[in-house]
Protein backbone atom coordinates (compact mmCIF):
# COMPACT_ATOMS: atom_id res chain seq x y z
CA UNK A 1 0.00 0.00 0.00
CA UNK A 2 1.25 3.29 -0.70
CA UNK A 3 -0.26 6.76 -0.39
CA UNK A 4 1.54 9.96 -2.29
CA UNK A 5 0.41 13.22 -0.47
CA UNK A 6 0.75 16.54 -3.10
CA UNK A 7 -0.64 19.89 -3.53
CA UNK A 8 1.79 21.53 -0.67
CA UNK A 9 3.59 24.82 -1.69
CA UNK A 10 4.27 28.37 -0.47
CA UNK A 11 1.64 30.36 0.04
CA UNK A 12 0.44 34.01 1.50
CA UNK A 13 -0.98 34.16 5.25
CA UNK A 14 -4.48 34.24 4.23
CA UNK A 15 -4.69 31.96 0.91
CA UNK A 16 -5.81 28.87 0.09
CA UNK A 17 -4.16 25.48 -0.83
CA UNK A 18 -5.68 21.82 -1.15
CA UNK A 19 -3.99 18.83 -0.65
CA UNK A 20 -4.23 15.22 -1.82
CA UNK A 21 -3.37 11.89 -0.97
CA UNK A 22 -3.95 9.08 -3.16
CA UNK A 23 -4.20 5.06 -2.03
CA UNK A 24 -2.81 2.84 -4.21
CA UNK A 25 -1.98 -0.76 -4.00
CA UNK A 26 -5.17 -1.85 -2.46
CA UNK A 27 -8.89 -0.11 -1.83
CA UNK A 28 -9.88 0.75 1.92
CA UNK A 29 -13.20 0.11 1.36
CA UNK A 30 -13.20 0.96 5.27
CA UNK A 31 -11.06 2.32 7.94
CA UNK A 32 -10.33 6.08 8.76
CA UNK A 33 -8.27 8.71 6.68
CA UNK A 34 -6.32 11.71 8.38
CA UNK A 35 -3.76 14.00 7.93
CA UNK A 36 -1.02 15.05 10.56
CA UNK A 37 1.54 17.54 10.13
CA UNK A 38 4.92 18.60 11.35
CA UNK A 39 6.84 21.93 12.01
CA UNK A 40 10.12 21.92 12.54
CA UNK A 41 10.84 21.33 15.96
CA UNK A 42 7.86 20.02 16.98
CA UNK A 43 6.41 16.64 17.46
CA UNK A 44 3.43 15.33 14.58
CA UNK A 45 0.20 16.96 15.20
CA UNK A 46 -3.16 15.15 14.43
CA UNK A 47 -4.88 17.35 11.73
CA UNK A 48 -8.38 16.10 10.61
CA UNK A 49 -9.67 12.71 10.24
CA UNK A 50 -12.65 11.34 8.19
CA UNK A 51 -14.20 7.72 7.67
CA UNK A 52 -14.33 6.48 4.70
CA UNK A 53 -18.06 6.71 4.34
CA UNK A 54 -17.79 10.80 4.78
CA UNK A 55 -20.14 10.28 7.76
CA UNK A 56 -17.64 11.35 10.51
CA UNK A 57 -14.94 13.80 10.68
CA UNK A 58 -13.28 14.93 13.41
CA UNK A 59 -10.46 18.43 13.37
CA UNK A 60 -7.94 19.66 16.13
CA UNK A 61 -9.28 22.80 17.12
CA UNK A 62 -6.91 25.23 15.58
CA UNK A 63 -7.92 24.34 11.84
CA UNK A 64 -11.57 24.17 12.75
CA UNK A 65 -13.75 26.58 10.21
CA UNK A 66 -10.72 27.05 8.19
CA UNK A 67 -9.88 22.89 6.78
CA UNK A 68 -12.24 20.63 5.38
CA UNK A 69 -11.18 16.82 4.68
CA UNK A 70 -13.17 15.15 2.36
CA UNK A 71 -12.73 12.05 0.35
CA UNK A 72 -13.31 10.60 -3.30
CA UNK A 73 -14.30 6.94 -2.53
CA UNK A 74 -14.20 6.56 -6.73
CA UNK A 75 -10.35 7.89 -6.38
CA UNK A 76 -9.32 6.49 -3.34
CA UNK A 77 -8.33 9.79 -2.42
CA UNK A 78 -8.64 12.01 0.39
CA UNK A 79 -8.43 15.59 0.32
CA UNK A 80 -7.63 18.59 3.21
CA UNK A 81 -8.71 21.94 2.05
CA UNK A 82 -7.12 24.66 4.14
CA UNK A 83 -8.12 28.00 3.60
CA UNK A 84 -7.22 31.11 5.54
CA UNK A 85 -3.39 29.79 6.15
CA UNK A 86 -1.57 30.94 8.94
CA UNK A 87 1.90 31.31 9.27
CA UNK A 88 1.56 28.94 12.36
CA UNK A 89 0.15 26.12 9.69
CA UNK A 90 3.78 25.48 8.50
CA UNK A 91 5.08 22.59 8.13
CA UNK A 92 5.35 18.88 6.39
CA UNK A 93 1.42 17.36 6.61
CA UNK A 94 1.32 13.30 6.49
CA UNK A 95 -1.66 11.74 5.22
CA UNK A 96 -2.31 8.20 7.24
CA UNK A 97 -4.41 5.57 7.24
CA UNK A 98 -6.40 3.34 7.57
CA UNK A 99 -7.40 3.22 11.17
CA UNK A 100 -10.16 1.40 12.68
CA UNK A 101 -11.43 4.39 15.03
CA UNK A 102 -12.42 7.70 14.36
CA UNK A 103 -8.57 8.86 16.24
CA UNK A 104 -6.43 11.74 17.35
CA UNK A 105 -3.35 9.18 18.04
CA UNK A 106 -1.09 8.80 15.11
CA UNK A 107 -0.05 5.26 16.62
CA UNK A 108 -4.07 3.99 15.04
CA UNK A 109 -3.15 4.80 11.44
CA UNK A 110 -1.68 1.96 9.62
CA UNK A 111 0.46 3.40 6.32
CA UNK A 112 2.09 7.12 5.74
CA UNK A 113 2.41 9.09 2.49
CA UNK A 114 5.58 10.71 2.47
CA UNK A 115 4.63 13.99 3.23
CA UNK A 116 4.27 17.28 1.33
CA UNK A 117 5.67 20.57 2.72
CA UNK A 118 3.37 23.54 3.30
CA UNK A 119 4.94 27.28 4.07
CA UNK A 120 2.27 30.05 4.60
CA UNK A 121 4.66 33.07 4.76
CA UNK A 122 3.33 36.20 6.68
Amino acid sequence: VQLQASGGGLVQAGGSLRLSCAASGRTFSSGVMGWFRQAPGKEREFVPAISWSGDTTIYVDSVKGRFTISQDNAKNTVYLRMNSLKPEDTAVYYCAGPSVTISRRDTQYRYWGQGTQVTVSS
